[in-house]
């Protein structure tokens, strides 16, 4: 993952290329499973190591500023950094009941209607569990309940 990349749901694709369903493959067969799996541990590796930076710049720049408001500034980026490493272990979570899911053969089906997520889906949202028609519901209903 860059650096300069915060957010989340980023992660670096460079390796993978997307699974090419063949003529009458079968959904979730091993090949697609395994594509899922070492894409998803790649994906867990990158937030992995983006952690471990993140501790080490956090001890490596630590410094008792005698001026309030570079104090300041440093807390906020430190505090910001956070936010954004607790947002990745929520993520790394989820990759890891992703990845159990692949473990049990449960990957790629929707949890609320049983219907295939697809695999287009999937290689856009690699943790996704519903399938649009039902994750549209669920935004609904979420807006409406949230309104």
């Amino acid at each position: 993952m860059p650096k300069s990349s915060s957010t989340a749901e980023n992660y670096s694709m460079s390796n993978f290329t997307p699974y090419k369903e063949k003529k009458g493959e079968e959904y979730m067969n091993e090949n697609q499973q395994e594509h899922f799996r070492q894409l998803l541990l790649a994906w867990r590796r990158e937030l992995m190591e983006e952690v471990d930076r993140t501790m080490s710049h956090l001890k490596d720049e630590a410094a008792n500023f005698p001026d309030p408001a570079d104090r300041a500034s440093q807390e906020e980026e430190f505090s910001l950094e956070l936010r954004t490493r607790d947002r990745e272990r929520k993520l790394i979570k989820k990759i890891d009941s992703t990845l159990e899911l692949i473990e049990n053969d449960d990957y790629g089906f929707c949890h609320a209607c049983g219907v295939e997520i697809g695999i287009r889906r999937l290689e856009a949202r690699p943790t996704a569990t519903l399938c649009v028609d039902c994750k549209t519901l669920d935004e609904i209903k979420e807006k409406q309940v949230g309104g």
